[in-house]
């Protein structure tokens, strides 16, 4: 329960919820032990009248008497009846109150989650699986919400009604007690022992069908490559193979739970044998009544069920507390990239890198080793080299995903940890080199980002980044709805609207990190047209392993296993005959190659 004291916070939170749901179940429990007593007087009734009533056989006693039995039974009849809609109607009222608890809790514990997740730094994506993310703020989540509300209830329900009606039964008769009760401990424990193994066959089964799915998803995206090298035989065996794994964990599991239901009735009925067996000697002995004997099998049937969940709410609750644990693992996870200070201002974009390292956490790579450069405000610069230079670790500790292992990053001459995070980024238009767009309309994912954003200004970003003519050549326009990670749209088209998006909130700072890596050498062409245009009047960085792109910058430097190797301009970096110079050579020949 260690891990699950976590959630306490929320059961405080909603406690009203949880007092009332107590509330009602206790009378529902009242409601539900009275017809028990109805029935004993019904039967007692009429075994202790029914010589009576032979007695005047054939005379009008014997009707009257008949009409006064069976007023009575029918009193104890509507009484009932009455009593079980009673019960019905609080029993709702306990769904309303603690089940409605567990779905509000539910609700916050996913916001919560998920509002911790987008706080946590880009080295916690680097270190854990979007699958991982994904089951902790859903199946866990569900697991939890089975405890605190399933859980919570039929725990309430059983410890109400044995504190309600044990101490009944043992004031009626302590023997007969003591035998109704002997079979439920072990219908508990055998529950219990049956439930995890219905548990364990059944994630082996859900890992199975995991692995059959993930097999026929893969096969059926690269049926082409199968036909192509004529393997259809040996998919099929494998699929039979993964069919037959999924088939024999289906059936054990089906044997495991073919003896539940069984076992429930097999030790029923023996609380009942027991019962009649030992209600009939006290009978005899005219210590009981008939009455008492159906009254007490009544009782024994009302506690099989909290009984037997006791194991099925043992077996949620171990499995809510080990989904709590992973929950609570995240939760834990603390943001390292905060705000010394708290500045906020509006940024020149003078940047300035001083003896710069940095070794990603989770890998140990030594991305940077010492570098030191400077860019003035309305300056631009071009970061090129290789694949694992470290370019893109530049555009990281600019916009503070990262933060430096050594030396420091200012930006104005302010140290960049000294600003408030969301106010710098905000300050700084960022175009990755894995274009995202979101399954929505080519407006909102221009004006992403940005609040209040004026239509026009959304226009004028789009016209910067020359992709306005091919949006409203589209039927919609710029309400054209986009399909996953914006594929409706070409390469060039993507990479055009992630420019927009970057420049409609009018930043001091852009970062193009090998945003032209996707497209072909016209679009390229086309988008460096544009980007003269963008570039004027910000500090503009340019990552990226073309040269072509780096002729539009006013400084270059170039980055060999973290270090800088060469700085200048295109002019003197060509004039240099050094790696600038190779590299220059080399792509342009590629180019010309090409066109030929």
């Amino acid at each position: 329960m260690k891990d699950l004291s976590y959630l306490n916070k929320y059961l405080i939170k909603y406690k009203w919820h949880l007092i009332l749901g107590l509330l009602f179940i206790i009378i529902s429990n009242f409601f539900q032990i009275v017809p028990g007593a109805m029935v004993r007087y019904a039967i007692d009734l009429a075994v202790d009248n029914v010589d009576i009533y032979r007695i005047f056989e054939g005379s009008d006693m014997q009707d009257f008497l008949f009409d006064q039995f069976a007023g009575n039974l029918l009193i104890y009849g509507i009484i009932i009846l009455l009593m079980a809609l009673l019960r019905g109607i609080f029993l709702f009222l306990v769904r309303q109150t603690i089940i409605v608890m567990s779905r509000h809790i539910e609700y916050d514990l996913k916001n919560e989650i998920y509002a911790h997740y987008q706080s946590l730094p880009l080295s916690f994506y680097r270190r854990n699986n979007t699958g991982d993310l994904m089951n902790r703020i859903s199946e866990d989540v569900s697991k939890v919400r089975m405890y605190l509300g399933p859980s919570i209830m039929y725990g309430l329900n059983m410890i109400t009604l044995f504190a309600m009606l044990i101490p009944y039964m043992i004031s009626i008769n302590p023997i007969l007690t003591l035998y109704a009760l002997i079979p439920l401990p072990i219908l508990s424990i055998s529950i219990y022992y049956v439930n995890n193994i219905i548990n364990k066959r059944s994630e082996e089964i859900q890992i199975s069908q995991s692995g059959l799915s993930t097999y026929v998803q893969e096969a059926f995206s690269g049926i082409r490559v199968i036909k192509s090298f004529t393997r259809e035989k040996d998919s099929a065996e494998k699929f039979l193979e993964e069919s037959n794994e999924y088939k024999e964990r289906s059936l054990k599991l089906t044997r495991v739970q073919a003896l539940f239901f069984p076992l429930i009735m097999g030790l029923i009925g023996l609380s009942t044998i027991l019962t009649v067996y030992a209600g009939s000697a006290q009978v005899i002995g005219g210590n009981l009544s008939f009455g008492n004997i159906a009254e007490f099998i009544i009782y024994v049937n009302l506690l099989t069920w909290p009984v037997t969940s006791l194991g099925w709410i043992s077996s949620i609750i171990q499995r809510a507390a080990a989904s709590q644990r992973r929950i609570n693992e995240f939760l834990h996870e603390k943001n390292n990239i905060i705000s010394h200070e708290e500045i906020e201002k509006e940024i020149e974009g003078h940047i300035n890198f001083s003896d710069v390292s940095f070794t990603y956490p989770d890998s140990g790579i030594e991305a940077l080793k010492k570098i030191s450069f400077e860019v003035h405000p309305g300056q631009s610069l071009a970061v090129i080299g290789t694949t694992g230079s470290g370019k893109s670790t530049i555009a990281n500790l600019i916009s503070r995903m990262y933060d430096v292992t050594s030396g420091e990053v200012l930006i104005d001459n302010e140290d960049i940890k000294n600003y408030k995070v969301s106010h710098l980024r905000s300050q700084i238009g960022y175009v990755p080199q894995d274009v995202f767009l979101f399954s929505d309309t080519i407006f909102n994912n221009i004006s992403f980002g940005t609040e209040n954003l004026p239509e026009s200004r959304v226009l004028d970003a789009a016209r910067e980044a020359d992709v306005y003519d091919n949006i409203v050549d589209f039927p919609d326009g710029f309400a054209t709805r986009l399909g996953e990670r914006g594929i409706t749209l070409s390469g060039g088209q993507k990479q055009r609207v992630s420019i927009a998006r970057a420049l409609a909130r009018d930043p001091k700072i852009l970062v193009l990190d090998d945003a032209l890596s996707a497209v072909d050498t016209k679009t390229e062409n086309m988008i460096l047209q544009s980007m003269k245009r963008i570039m004027q009047g910000r500090t503009t960085i340019i990552i990226s392993h073309r040269v072509s792109s780096a002729k539009l910058a006013d400084k270059i430097i170039v980055l060999d296993d973290g270090k800088i190797i060469e700085k200048g301009t295109n002019e003197s970096l060509l004039a240099s005959n050094g790696v600038y110079k190779e590299l220059y050579d080399k792509q342009m020949a590629a180019e010309e190659k090409l066109e030929n």
